[in-house]
């Protein structure tokens, strides 16, 4: 299963940083993601990081969001600066079988039970 924990309240502007504990079963060659969904709007990808480290974004978040993978604690991070109002949405983090499907659309097929983000302006 996947935990996500580190969301919260937070002024535009600024910092905080998500962790997704993995357990249960092996994660090994599966790629993690992160995802967003805002109210009332459909759940879009964020970040995505592979078995081997190679990392992947969406525009919206370049350069401002960074995600990492630690192997021996089974932890996936998502750090997010300069927090934007519109940043406000649950952030799900998932994981999929590294060969199959693309990073940014999946198939993703374990999924954590969110955390919720809230940016104030």
């Amino acid at each position: 299963q996947l935990v996500e924990s580190g969301g919260g309240l937070v002024q535009a502007g600024g910092s905080l940083r998500l962790s997704c504990a993995a357990s249960g079963r092996s994660f090994s060659t599966y790629a993690m993601g992160w995802f967003r969904q805002a109210p009332g709007k459909e759940r879009e990808f964020v970040a995505a990081v592979s078995w081997s480290g190679i990392t992947y974004y969406a525009d919206s978040v370049k350069g401002r969001f960074t995600i990492s993978r630690d192997k021996a604690k089974s932890t996936v991070y998502l750090q997010m600066n300069s927090l934007k109002s519109e940043g406000t949405a649950v952030y799900y983090c998932a994981a999929k079988w590294e060969f199959r499907g693309n990073f940014n659309s999946g198939p993703y097929d374990v999924w954590g039970q969110g955390t919720q983000v809230t940016v104030s302006s």
